[in-house]
């Protein structure tokens, strides 16, 4: 370890001084936190803002008004968070237009809180529970999300004075050597979806001979419901960075790239302003706070080709070739990008890193199970009541996450399954969800961790359609190289389209089965060899709903188009409403003869818009499967009608 490197910890202790002055002097007026990811400006945060800095203007009162990113609770967007003195820091969701402002006024004037509106208190206290008095605050463990939602992304200072760069400051006064053991002892494992430890991915990189080596961030995200790196890039983008820096000092490399697909524009936005501010502070650059350590990183802009985030895809397409898959060995670590030796990690697993040197393996180690440490981070999206991130110890088992994090089934419906690991997982039922979340105990199960996307399914999602249309994903992303992965999926995907129509055959499942193990067995990558598992585990564990498909022409979900009819029931109809007739978009609905409403079943599009209409006191639409079952109704509601007419 040289002089420069000891000195470099000075360096960064006066940026850090600074940084928590700056940091301190915020609080001294009341502060305004608005997340504005991508989630909330959907939900309207940006409009949020404008209300609330118009609200002040008007009041005239002086408080500092934040922009900041996701701190996981998406289902409540937009979120503000109030520090005003006095008081505990307060969370406040569904702050829709109106509310804001009414909560601004009335808490920093009065000094009402507005609990109504509010979700939790972020510190503990006397006046109000926190997160961590809810089930799902008993069962987070936030690392990667700690200050999500709490700094401005787009303020190098913030990061610093809670801690930022601390471990990159320490890394150079660390060996090359020192830092991988600590990785290794650690047990820290891929994030992306592989699981591989990133310890002896370091280690073969460093190990392998040439001077010329590299360092990239994956990060693209293409899982259909997956927006965890994507949160994490636009909320606390130096947390990647830091990782990758040290990574990049690990294996000695002096150039580093992030690789974001262009579809995420604000957080581009984000980790290039981070880049800057970086290379601004002497954080990135030649003689990192003046040590005798350099490092560059730039941003690469995928173009959302779904096989780049496997890593030899991705290296080519950053070399100018078409994104597809290489044979490997040799891997990345012993030669990648331009043939130079390269470490690949996700934004997850990077951002992993610096809590790692910061604080030790075994701090790492004392969280999750022994052979899966830390923790795992998951999008919940589907039939799930909070939709969002959460960020758990792995071997927290799937009943917890869903049901105590995510609070369960949406709109009072029954748990069906959960589709996780991405459109390569699997699909798990209700007997499963006692399963940890962990890589093992999940591709045991027949699913996946992946990157963490998590769909929730319920009663009324077909899961033949489920593995169709993760099926159809995969098969599209295919790069076309393997024939069974380009060729194998489009027979599954054409089987599996037949028998949601009800053209199925008994032999279809058995074929399936046959195919599925092929593509397996012959696709390079991963992505070929995973994109059978939606269907595998649907045959798994609803082979009954196969068989319904493909024996009687129904589907128990009541969700596939070309086995459904929707049926008016007559005894619910409520003669003067007319909602269901003004609702449909091709005029399939009309009164009969006792101004009863029915649907012209050749004029129906099945678009759903009746069911909708229907006010919810009547319910007097249904989906009927199989269709013919319509005419089996008419012909009761004819005799019962001529039963009732002779009485």
């Amino acid at each position: 370890m040289s002089n420069q490197n000891t000195d470099a910890a000075a360096a960064f202790a006066k940026l850090q001084e600074q940084a928590r002055k700056d940091w301190a002097l915020l609080r001294e007026k009341p502060l305004i936190l608005i997340g504005a990811a991508t989630c909330g400006r959907a939900a309207g945060a940006l409009s949020l803002l404008e209300e609330v800095r118009n609200e002040l203007a008007e009041l005239k009162m002086d408080a500092h008004v934040l922009e900041v990113g996701c701190m996981g609770h998406c289902y409540a967007e937009p979120i503000m968070i109030i520090y005003n003195e006095g008081f505990p820091p307060i969370c406040y969701g569904y702050v829709t237009e109106g509310v804001g402002a009414r909560i601004v006024r009335d808490f920093l004037t009065e000094g009402d809180p507005g609990i109504e509106f509010a979700l939790a208190a972020l510190e503990p206290n006397d006046m109000f529970p926190t997160f961590a008095d809810f089930p799902r605050g008993i069962h987070e463990n936030k690392i990667v999300l700690e200050q999500c939602g709490l700094i401005d992304p787009q303020n190098i200072d913030h990061y610093i004075a809670t801690g930022g760069y601390t471990a990159l400051t320490k890394a150079l006064e660390m060996t090359p050597g020192e830092i991988i053991t600590a990785i290794k002892e650690s047990g820290l494992r891929g994030r992306g979806g592989a699981g591989f430890p990133t310890g002896v991915k370091w280690q073969t990189c460093l190990s392998a001979a040439g001077t010329t080596k590299y360092v990239i961030c994956n990060a693209d995200e293409g899982d259909p419901g997956a927006f965890m790196d994507r949160t994490i890039l636009e909320s606390n983008p130096h947390l990647m960075i830091e990782g990758l820096a040290i990574a990049a000092r690990a294996v000695g490399a002096a150039k580093g790239y992030v690789y974001i697909r262009a579809e995420y524009p604000l957080a581009v936005e984000r980790v290039a302003l981070a880049i800057e501010q970086a290379r601004g502070k002497g954080l990135l650059g030649a003689s990192i706070l003046g040590s005798d350590y350099s490092l560059d990183i730039e941003i690469f802009q995928g173009s959302g080709a779904f096989v780049c985030g496997e890593e030899s895809a991705l290296i080519a397409s950053m070399e100018g070739e078409p994104g597809i898959p290489r044979h490997r060995p040799p891997f990345p670590a012993q030669a990648g990008l331009w043939g130079k030796p390269t470490v690949i990690n996700n934004v997850k697993s990077l951002s992993y890193v610096p809590h790692i040197i910061k604080n030790g393996a075994a701090w790492f180690t004392g969280i999750g199970s022994e052979k899966n440490p830390g923790t795992a981070i998951f999008a919940l999206a589907g039939k799930i009541v909070n939709t969002g991130l959460a960020e758990v110890p792995m071997s927290t088992t799937l009943n917890e996450l869903i049901n105590e994090v995510g609070s369960g089934i949406a709109e009072g419906k029954k748990f069906k399954a959960v589709q996780i690991g991405g459109p390569s997982g699997g699909c798990l039922p209700e007997s499963a969800m006692d399963t940890p979340i962990d890589f093992d105990s999940l591709t045991q199960a027949g699913a996946m961790m992946g990157s963490g996307g998590m769909v929730v399914l319920d009663e009324d999602d077909c899961m033949v359609e489920i593995a169709r249309f993760f099926l159809d994903f995969t098969q599209q992303e295919s790069c076309g190289k393997c024939t069974f992965c380009r060729l194998g999926t489009k027979h599954m995907l054409d089987i599996l389209e037949r028998i949601t129509k009800g053209q199925g055959k008994p032999e279809d499942i058995d074929t399936l089965t046959e195919l599925a193990s092929k593509v397996k067995a012959g696709s390079l990558c991963s992505l070929g060899k995973t994109a059978p598992n939606p269907v595998l585990s649907t045959i798994k564990y609803f082979r009954e709903e196969y068989e319904a498909h493909i024996n009687e022409g129904r589907c128990p979900a009541k969700m596939c188009k070309d086995l459904i009819a929707y049926y008016i029931l007559p005894d619910k109809c409520e003669r003067s409403c007319d909602a269901c007739v003004g609702s449909c978009p091709v005029e399939a609905i009309h009164d009969n003869e006792d101004r009863i409403k029915v649907i012209d079943q050749e004029k129906c599009v099945k678009c759903d818009s009746c069911v909708v209409a229907c006010p919810p006191q009547y319910k007097a639409v249904v989906k009927l499967s199989p269709p013919h079952l319509v005419e089996e109704k008419d012909k009761e509601y004819r005799e019962g009608k001529q039963k009732w007419q002779k009485q």
